[in-house]
């Protein structure tokens, strides 16, 4: 399907719908069972055309099979649910049981996962506030067998309605996502920004939105590890902004007599319009 906010905003990169299925599209990118990847990496494929599917064996990373819906995968990490509180703290050479994982894993082969788990990402202060993280994040298990992402183009919402459409977005781009957000709502506060693995801020934030009555738009990519994932393919100044289905649609229905058709609006896109001229040389 064709998208007004894709037009009106000047969108450089193709939006992805991420749909729930039984069955997995032919030629989608799909992650080797128990192989590490990153979910963005296939979100960034899927905007230049590539469809990908995941399932509950195959979602590249823990926090990955945690964004996408397929429940407590935290559980898997090696070492356990505790082990990862470490991980993204101060690090497992902390603990006994940590530092025994460890030595197993560099005995194994190490690499840059095995330093990060034993010296920690610090991305949160200390285990005990990981635990919270994790008790906070609306974490569901959902009723099918995949999550399919496809570009938005590709999609027929006449079939399977997607569950949530997500834009790459740079800033003049983002910030006008926004304000279309809240343009015929009211109250000031209808996008959110959790501080969440970038795949959580369009799966799981995402879906936990589309139940609401008024579903608020989710800002994403503030994980840095994401961030440097997708900067060799997506740039250095983008970031996600997942708009649950029935949001997507009040945006596509807003587009007409907004902002976008006055003349601030239509200055910034036209310095949008050098800035991408410049991103792709």
């Amino acid at each position: 399907m064709e998208s007004k906010v894709v037009q009106a905003l000047g969108m450089r990169h193709e939006p992805v719908a991420i749909v729930w299925a039984n069955e997995r599209p032919e030629g989608a990118s799909v992650f080797r069972p128990g192989k590490w990847g990153c979910v963005m990496w296939m979100l960034a494929g899927a905007s230049r055309g590539k469809p990908a599917a995941f399932d509950r064996e195959s979602y590249g990373c823990w926090g990955g099979g945690v964004g996408l819906g397929f429940g407590n995968q935290y559980k898997a990490f090696p070492g356990g649910e505790a082990c990862f509180h470490y991980f993204l703290s101060v690090g497992n050479k902390h603990w006994d049981q940590g530092r025994t994982v460890s030595e197993k894993m560099q005995a194994a082969g190490g690499g840059a996962f095995v330093e990060d788990f034993t010296e920690g990402e610090g991305y949160l202060k200390d285990p005990v506030l990981v635990e919270r993280f994790v008790q906070d994040l609306p974490i569901v298990d959902i009723p099918t067998r995949y999550v399919v992402f496809q570009p938005l183009k590709a999609v027929d919402p006449t079939q399977n309605p997607p569950q949530v459409v997500v834009f790459w977005a740079e800033p003049h781009q983002l910030a006008a996502l926004v304000v279309l957000t809240n343009y015929a709502r009211a109250g000031n506060e209808h996008v959110i920004v959790p501080f969440a693995a970038g795949c959580q801020s369009i799966g799981i934030y995402a879906y936990r939105e589309a139940q609401s009555e008024k579903p608020r738009g989710v800002i994403g990519q503030m994980d840095l590890s994401a961030r440097l994932n997708v900067c060799k393919t997506m740039g250095d100044h983008v970031l996600t902004f997942a708009a649950p289905w029935k949001l997507f649609l009040e945006l596509e229905e807003n587009v007409a007599g907004s902002f976008v058709e006055r003349s601030v609006w239509g200055q910034l896109k036209a310095r949008l319009g050098i800035a991408n001229k410049d991103n792709t040389r």
